[in-house]
């Protein structure tokens, strides 16, 4: 497809990796703070250093930094899960239904959302083994597949995530005080009294039109994967077979028999999930499930299902390259935040919205710009550090409801995955994939999904 090669092409000579971008967003916002809330009896040199200052405030933003933190944990511990013997069968299994690539291709879509959804971690590697799982089966018994259209099924998870359970804008505003903790000297005194201490998710990811719209992407992205594969022409595959631990079989050290040790596993993720329990059991009944509650409940779950500490460390190692962007990217995020909030450049911004903008067309704008943001911006959690307060003061200011507007940016944010190709990089080295392979069918999927958010923030 020409469309597609021309993206491929664009990123490849013109988008700078996740970290200059950061950089050159940083180094813009300092420029735009200066020309645009320059006080007007101010020097340049003396607001230059004050922006400095909040630019260096927000980096080191302390409840910015535990939310990096747990976004990192998230991702790993999905990742971690995914590992585990129980989940490599729970794949292995899946493959024997693979037949072709129509079945394969809707099989690997539809359940590689629906564990997104739970965890995003867990759903971008979870269809990223799958995918690989899918093809190593599918080139022993013989049977011809297009295996760039699995691959893309495998990362369709992305596109859903945002709206799910570990999504970092509904997460956070679960919190009680994260909303007007972000919107202190942006909002007026007006607009703050407004602002809920928390947004629970019966209002947002377990809320019915959430929901509706969740089973209608799924099951017209799965339709379209299955339609497509049924008209696809097969593809070469040579790959070896992916070892899911490939330490499990060597000889025990005496010095590691304790790292081995089942018992000790077990004792260890027992009493996790009994605190977990003793903890947020009210919460989960409330449906307020916040980062810590989820992060919680799967570093017991991990411990448990790798039975004992060698392998869950194994598997800590192998996941823990993937944090490294958020690890370094997000401090700069935290950054630009902190400038934005303290110049007044959020209300600048989120007057202009108000401004070409109705009650009605806010959550299409919120979505198109979360989508725009998303290409130079490829986190959740540093967009909703970013965009966030913009949609919040937007919303305040027409009337929109607080939780749909959020959400919209939530849906933006996770569509454009299928077109950034930054997170889709655990997935092409597993699957041995190339970017190039994968994204005509990831375009399909966007539009379609694009399609389906749009309708559902006109009508519900």
């Amino acid at each position: 497809m020409k469309i597609t090669k021309i993206i491929e092409n664009l990123f490849k000579k013109y988008i700078p990796s996740p970290f200059t971008i950061a950089v050159l967003l940083t180094l813009l916002t300092i420029v735009l703070a200066l020309v645009f809330t320059l006080p007007k009896n101010e020097s340049v040199i003396g607001y230059s250093a004050q922006v400095l200052g909040f630019w260096e405030e927000g980096i080191w933003n302390n409840s910015l930094l535990v939310f990096a933190y747990q976004m990192m944990l998230i991702l790993v511990l999905g990742h971690v899960l995914v590992l585990s013997k129980p989940m490599s069968n729970l794949i292995l299994k899946l493959t024997k239904y693979c037949t072709n690539t129509a079945n394969s291709a809707m099989l690997v879509s539809t359940t590689t959302m629906f564990v997104a959804f739970f965890n995003w971690g867990l759903g971008l590697i979870f269809g990223a083994l799958l995918a690989r799982k899918v093809a190593e089966d599918a080139q022993r018994r013989g049977i011809k597949i297009n295996y760039p259209i699995i691959g893309a099924a495998g990362y369709v998870g992305l596109m859903v995530w945002h709206g799910g359970i570990s999504g970092s804008a509904p997460i956070k505003i679960n919190e009680k005080g994260h909303i007007k903790s972000i919107m202190e000297a942006v909002s007026s005194d007006m607009n703050l009294s407004k602002i809920p201490d928390i947004i629970d998710y019966s209002q947002t990811v377990f809320s019915w039109w959430n929901l509706l719209i969740f089973i209608s992407v799924v099951l017209s992205v799965a339709a379209t994967f299955y339609f497509i594969g049924r008209k696809a022409e097969s593809t070469p595959i040579d790959l070896p077979e992916y070892k899911f631990d490939n330490d499990s079989n060597q000889p025990v050290e005496k010095s590691e028999k304790l790292d081995r040790s089942k018992v000790l596993g077990f004792v260890l993720g027992f009493i996790i999930l009994i605190t977990f329990f003793i903890r947020y059991y009210k919460d989960l009944g409330a449906l307020k499930i916040t980062p810590n509650l989820i992060n919680l409940f799967m570093l017991g779950l991990a411990i448990l299902l790798h039975k004992n500490f060698k392998s869950f460390t194994n598997a800590i190692g192998e996941a823990i390259s993937d944090v490294s962007g958020i690890l370094i990217q997000f401090p700069l995020y935290f950054g630009i935040m902190g400038i934005m909030k303290s110049t007044g450049m959020v209300t600048l911004i989120s007057n202009f919205f108000v401004s070409i903008s109705s009650a009605t067309t806010l959550p299409i704008f919120t979505f198109f710009s979360a989508g725009l943001v998303n290409i130079f911006v490829p986190s959740g959690g540093g967009q909703w550090v970013i965009q966030g307060p913009v949609v919040i003061e937007s919303a305040l200011q027409l009337g929109v409801p607080l939780p749909k507007a959020i959400m919209a940016l939530a849906y933006g944010d996770q569509i454009t995955n299928m077109l950034q190709p930054f997170w889709a990089l655990p997935l092409l080295g597993i699957t041995k994939l190339k970017a190039k392979e994968i994204l005509p069918y990831t375009l399909i999927a966007m539009f379609v999904g694009s399609i389906i958010y749009i309708i559902g923030l006109l009508v519900f």
